[in-house]
């Protein structure tokens, strides 16, 4: 895979004015490595939107991306949909999908195609 896509760490998957919805599990995952209590981690980090639970957003990025080291500040918990990205389920299912993706994301091979992609990432599943 990783001769067809490599993290560049520009943040820009971690942009936007929404972040990830965030399970229950998710949330607890996130608060034991803050240190916080539940309570702590919404009143600091998280806001409700509608059902949606999600990470806040600071000047435009996730509240957790660090833009002076380029990584996301609590990594090793991350959510499970930023985890994945850019390869979201969604990419395999549409070749358009994958180009949008793909124009949005400056960490895949410029010639890179999404019959290669598919084939990669099906092949990673299986072995």
């Amino acid at each position: 895979m990783k001769a067809l896509f490599e993290c560049r760490r520009c943040g820009y998957c971690c942009q936007g004015e929404s972040t990830v919805s965030l399970s229950p599990q998710e949330r607890e995952r996130i608060a034991a490595f803050l240190g916080l209590s539940l309570e702590e981690l919404f009143q600091r980090y998280l806001v409700k939107k509608g059902k949606r639970v999600e990470m806040r957003t600071v000047e435009g990025h996730c509240i957790f991306y660090d833009p002076q080291e380029g990584l996301c500040r609590i990594h090793p918990v991350k959510p499970d949909r930023c985890r994945q990205w850019p390869l979201h389920p969604s990419i395999l299912k549409d070749p358009e999908n994958f180009e949008i993706i793909r124009a949005s994301c400056p960490g895949f091979r410029e010639d890179v195609r999404w019959e290669d992609l598919c084939k990669a990432l099906k092949s990673e599943q299986t072995s």
